[in-house]
């Protein structure tokens, strides 16, 4: 039976139609003698900003995807060969793995276990994958809730963002048995390259939190560095340039920085996605009686750069929280 509370409207979901994660996917197992590897019968459910290009790798390497296509179906996708099902549920019948990869824990929720969901078409032996970034709480009840069906269940989240995803270069951080992570991993190396299986279920999602607070402070430190340079009178672009060669080299001061100084906050992971995240954080801090002050005051400048209209801004537009304090922008566009 499903946990409580998961009755919603699976296809109908406002939060999945908003952000574009209605779509998914699903094949038929053929032999591949150029990589001697079996193709398996995948259902994705998830083609947003992320799981747009993720698909598209795996119908590189050579899976048939089927997709549900009520809504919204990218172009490319249906042109690379995949096939439109009439319902999630159809997805999850037809596949042998099914993977998702939508917004939040309310949405995995819902694409589970509402009517006409993942769930019900479910049969012992097949793999849920959850590659969203969610609860490592309600992940581990989830993966309960598909044990019983007798199927496996992976936490994969992933980090690297849009860049990441179309270059199948992400990090991929996995919880959940080492049998289901052995049978999923040619899956896994078509989407990314360091690949980490961390333990059991709600590991990968625990790992994936622990990411975020790293990336999130990081972003923050940046900002107040290139904004104390460029207020001092420096060249923001020629500190930034002289720090990569330093101990303070970062992908965030080499990516984000130049966002910074370019003043590019057009969405790869929107702000509104990472408030999410750390408020992941704080909860499990809170109930591991933990205390995570720089974390928490981070958090409190995304909320400020939402109260300015930026939840949609590139979580590198924190900067222009700080900016606002200054009175002061690190560089003019």
């Amino acid at each position: 039976m499903p946990h409580p509370g998961y009755t919603s409207g699976v296809i109908e979901s406002p939060r999945l139609e908003a952000s574009g994660e209605t779509v998914a996917v699903c094949g038929q197992q053929e032999f591949v003698q150029r990589t001697q590897e079996r193709n398996m019968k995948v259902g994705f459910v998830g083609l947003g900003i992320m799981g747009h290009p993720m698909a598209l790798n795996l119908i590189k390497g050579g899976h048939q995807l089927f997709v549900y296509g009520k809504r919204r179906l990218p172009v490319d996708v249906r042109e690379a060969g995949a096939t439109v099902c009439d319902t999630v549920k159809a997805i999850a019948e037809n596949s042998e793995i099914v993977i998702l990869m939508v917004p939040d824990t309310p949405d995995v929720r819902s694409v589970l276990f509402d009517p006409g969901g993942v769930a019900e078409g479910l049969s012992s032996g097949k793999i849920v994958v959850d590659m969203s970034s969610i609860s490592p709480i309600e992940t581990k009840l989830f993966a309960a809730e598909i044990n019983k069906k007798g199927c496996d269940y992976l936490d994969a989240p992933v980090s690297g963002g849009e860049v990441g995803a179309k270059a199948a270069s992400l990090t991929i951080m996995v919880g959940g048995p080492e049998q289901a992570f052995a049978k999923v991993k040619p899956l896994f190396e078509l989407m990314g390259k360091n690949i980490t299986l961390v333990g059991g279920n709600g590991d990968g999602q625990t790992t994936k939190v622990a990411n975020q607070i790293i990336v999130a402070l990081t972003i923050e430190a940046v900002g107040e560095a290139l904004l104390f340079a460029s207020r001092a009178g420096a060249d923001p672009a020629k500190v930034r340039q002289a720090l990569m060669g330093g101990f303070a080299s970062s992908r965030i001061l080499e990516l984000h920085g130049e966002r910074m100084i370019k003043r590019n906050f057009d969405p790869g992971f929107r702000i509104e996605l990472h408030q999410k995240d750390l408020n992941l954080a704080l909860q499990g801090a809170r109930s591991l009686s933990l205390s995570l002050p720089n974390t928490a005051t981070t958090q409190e400048l995304f909320n400020a750069a939402a109260a300015l209209g930026g939840k949609g801004w590139d979580h590198s537009g924190l900067v222009r929280v700080l900016e606002h304090l200054a009175r002061h922008e690190v560089a003019k566009g």
